[in-house]
Order: structure tokens, then sequence, then C-alpha cells
């Protein structure tokens, strides 16, 4: 694996050298854009606005607009912006770990000690485990300061880059129905629930609409298209949910 940045995790005086690894990876089929007349392929080009002409990469730079002018930012004046952070992961506190939301999370990346790293690497680690905590810290990769959680997965520390308050939107706009519960329903929905309550099986979740893609791309290579049966999700009516929840329970029950 290829490190995707370098530098730091500080907690208190403590300060370890690391190294930050990708700790997920796309799945998704390799598909090209293709022009629907001829079937060649797309090819997108960098341009300039003015001329018309086409630049290379090597050619381009950032720039901010500014009352009508571009102002033009080096490679260092990133790094300047905030040389700490551009290197170092600062643990600024440490929080319960189920104290934190889901819908904060946005990917993560393992992290891997550099050299005369591996005593304080294995304290953090190990004391992390033991708490059952996650140290919360901020740092700078890619020209964007990150919000992230520290925390272990199996052997390895981890971290886990979240989204900042102002990132998450108000569930207001979403304008949610002030629909009431019956007592009846709810208690039949909390035990439909903990009879589908079992430990979490990782390895028991595939991905397989990628295989089931490429078997379409075969068979559309062969000659050979099988016509797929149609599928329509019926919302469960008010009237009908007692009766819905109950057949559940009974297929639950006769599965187990």
């Amino acid at each position: 694996m290829r490190s995707v940045w370098n530098g730091s995790i500080s907690f208190g005086l403590v300060s370890i050298p690391i190294k930050l690894f990708s700790g997920s990876e796309e799945r998704a089929l390799d598909l090209d854009m293709l022009d629907c007349h001829d079937g060649q392929r797309i090819r997108y080009k960098r341009v300039n606005e003015k001329t018309g002409k086409e630049v290379e990469w090597k050619d381009i730079v950032k720039g901010y607009k500014k009352d009508e002018e571009y102002i033009i930012l080096e490679k260092e004046d990133f790094a300047n912006a905030n040389m700490k952070k551009s290197k170092t992961i600062d643990i600024e506190q440490f929080v319960m770990a189920d104290e934190v939301a889901d819908v904060l999370f946005k990917k993560p990346y393992f992290i891997k000690p550099q050299k005369d790293g591996g005593k304080a690497y294995a304290l953090l680690r190990n004391a992390l485990k033991k708490t059952e905590k996650l140290g919360v810290a901020t740092f700078v990769m890619r020209q964007k300061e990150h919000l992230s959680l520290i925390g272990v997965y199996e052997d390895a520390l981890v971290l886990h880059i979240i989204r900042f308050e102002d990132e998450i939107r108000n569930t207001a706009e979403l304008e949610l129905p002030k629909t009431k519960v019956a007592k009846k329903e709810l208690d039949m929905a909390v035990s439909l629930i903990d009879q589908y309550t079992e430990e979490f099986d990782f390895s028991k979740f595939k991905d397989v609409y990628n295989e089931q893609l490429l078997k379409i791309i075969e068979a559309k290579a062969s000659g050979k298209i099988a016509k797929p049966k149609k599928f329509e999700a019926k919302p469960t009516q008010a009237k009908d949910l007692m009766a819905q929840l109950k057949a559940s329970l009974e297929k639950r029950k006769k599965a187990s």
C-alpha cells in the first residue's frame, strides 16, 4: 500500500511519527463514457477559457477569486496556512465511542508507525482499546482541514475522517410527517427488531451488484440477453401495518 500522508500523531506531550494509508477502496466496475452514435470514447480536456487551447497539468495552478481578479496560490502557501496541522494530527480530547453519530463518518485511514514510533503507537492503541474511547483530532491533508476520530480496528490504529457540524444539513428541511404510532404497533416492531438482532458478522455481507452487472455485460457481449424480473416496492398502508408486522414475526420464527 502507498501512504497518502506522512507526519505524526500527538497526544499530550507524546508524539508518534506515522503514515496514513487509505483503509477502503472502491469496488465499482471501470466503465468508460462513450458517444452513443459511434461508441467512441469521450475524452476530457483542460482548456483555457480565453484561448480555447489545452493546458498541461504542469502549467495548472490554483487561485482564489477576489474582486474580479484571481490570487494565485503556490504549494507552499497551503502548507504555510497552518504548518503544524499540515504535519501533525493533534488529539485535542477523547470521547466515548458510542457518543458519536454514524452520520458524521466519511472515510477510514489505517495508521502505521514510522521508525522509532512503535512503542508509543502500541501504547496509544492499547489505551484506546482499554478505555473504549476515541481521540478527537484535526489536521490538514490535500489542502483541506479535516476533523477526525482515532480509534482501533483489529490491531491497527485507524483514523476516521468525520464531518464538521456545519457540513451536516438540518433535518428540519425534510418536513417529516408527525404521525402518531400506537403502542401495540411499537411493541410489535420492537419484537421484530429483537428477532432480527444477532452479533454482527462482517463476512456475511458481500457486494453482489458488481457481479450481477458483470453478468449482464457478458450476456450482452454474447448476444444472449435474458429478460429481468420486474421488482416494485409497495408501501405498507397504515391499516395493514399490524398484519404485516405479525407476518414478519412468523416468517422470522420459521426461518430460525
